[in-house]
């Protein structure tokens, strides 16, 4: 359930949000009567699946073979010129 509180309020009464906000509440911060922002727990975003990102490496480096062997400690002189 959201809330709705003034910017001003907002304002003066910030670590008392950032507590209830810890407990899961959310709130809509308002301008004058109109909501301008939310306040609330951050999305719960799911980590990248490393396994998948390996194997998609893996596949690119497959369909991409580098052409002829490097030789890393030329690659580095070069960039120190």
């Amino acid at each position: 359930m959201k809330t709705e509180i003034g910017a001003y309020e907002a304002k003066t009464k910030l670590p008392e949000l950032l507590r209830e906000v810890q407990a899961g509440k959310r709130f809509v911060i308002t301008n004058r009567g109109k909501p301008v922002a939310e306040l609330g727990p951050p999305i719960n975003r799911a980590r990248p699946d490393a396994k998948a990102a390996i194997e998609a490496f893996q596949a690119f480096r497959k369909a991409h073979p580098v052409g002829k062997k490097i030789d890393i400690r030329a690659l580095l002189e070069e960039g120190r010129e």
